[in-house]
């Protein structure tokens, strides 16, 4: 488009003849150059290029707090699963029970009820919340909810400073408002009657959270609470006299050992109480190694109980923690939590 301002256009001319060029005659060789450089008026000034744009504003949403180890563990994972050295859920359990199967019973037959979990490593004081993590698989499959978002909640709700759990009811409430799930919280031990609601619970594929003294092996240990852990357990190795007949099937690998049989209904087994002839071994995950571990049930419920005193090492280390009232015995000792899918009736 033309502007009303610019002049009318005139139709092309001719080109005018244009006169032969004659070269200038050289200067004599003994004058002096009399050549100028160019008036500064001459020359055409560039152009500066225009100032860098503004860099945008910082966001106004909440930052998610860093997780410690979580790039570290994601690598680690990732180099595994390229050497093929991860394990994986029913491949590890197998792996774990062959390596400790002369510790069960030849007298007794084994039903193994299993839900299998993902493993996550921490770094740092995140056992509780990795486990949490680690529960919300089972409770929440589809959510896909990160790590990250579990420490920012219990970040902002004032239950943690560093990413440690002194309490199991802060727990309960941590799993109910991040996972959207049932959370019961769990007093006076693992024994006594508590023992059967606890198998009862898992033998349905419910997780339970339990804190514990875990000792170099990862394996429960009495230190009074200075060496607090926790872990989630996801399934139970029951032995009894003898499997109902209906719905188990025998593993093929391992003679003696029955799995509920996948898509058809199964007679739940008796529940042995304390002092039985049978045996009882949780199969759990925590957040110091890739594999499944398994603890004789009255190993983990007599850690669970003794459960009182804070470490002195972390006590020392300068750092502040968020402690209940009443320290490690009023959070801690001689409680769990039981987790349920908000849709669970039992």
């Amino acid at each position: 488009m033309i502007s009303p301002c610019s002049p009318p256009l005139e139709p092309p001319r001719a080109p005018a003849p244009q006169a032969p060029i004659i070269p200038p005659p050289p200067l004599p060789p003994d004058l002096p150059d009399l050549t100028f450089p160019p008036s500064p008026s001459s020359l055409q000034t560039p152009i500066p290029p225009p100032p860098p744009m503004p860099p945008p504003p910082p966001a106004k949403a909440f930052a998610p707090p860093h997780v410690f180890g979580l790039e570290k563990s994601q690598l680690l994972k990732e180099a595994l699963e390229k050497d093929g050295r991860v394990p994986r859920g029913r491949e590890d359990v197998q792996r774990l029970l062959k390596l400790h199967k002369d510790r069960f019973r030849s007298d007794l037959q084994w039903i193994l009820f299993c839900a299998d979990v993902p493993s996550l490593i921490q770094e740092g004081p995140q056992c509780g919340l990795v486990a949490l993590w680690m529960a919300g698989t089972l409770l929440a499959p589809h959510s896909g909810i990160p790590l990250e978002r579990v420490v920012q909640v219990a970040m902002e709700r004032g239950y943690t400073a560093h990413g440690e759990m002194f309490s199991v009811a802060d727990m309960g409430r941590l799993a109910q408002e991040a996972l959207g799930c049932q959370a019961e919280v769990l007093c006076g031990g693992l024994g006594g009657p508590n023992r059967d609601h606890v198998l009862q619970h898992l033998v349905a594929g419910h997780p339970l959270l339990i804190p514990y003294d875990e000792d170099f092996n990862h394996e429960p240990c009495q230190r009074k609470g200075h060496k607090a852990h926790w872990a989630v357990s996801t399934g139970v190795l029951l032995g009894v006299q003898a499997v109902p007949s209906l719905g188990y099937v025998e593993d093929p690998e391992l003679p003696g050992l029955f799995h509920p049989e996948p898509g058809m209904p199964h007679q739940p087994p008796s529940v042995l109480e304390e002092g039985s002839p049978g045996a009882v071994y949780l199969l759990s995950k925590q957040g110091k190694s890739w594999h499944y571990q398994l603890w004789d049930y009255d190993q983990v419920r007599d850690s669970n109980l003794q459960l009182t005193d804070f470490s002195p090492s972390r006590a020392a280390d300068g750092r502040e923690y968020v402690v209940p009232a009443g320290g490690l015995r009023a959070g801690l000792c001689g409680q769990a939590l039981l987790l349920r899918p908000q849709d669970s009736s039992h």
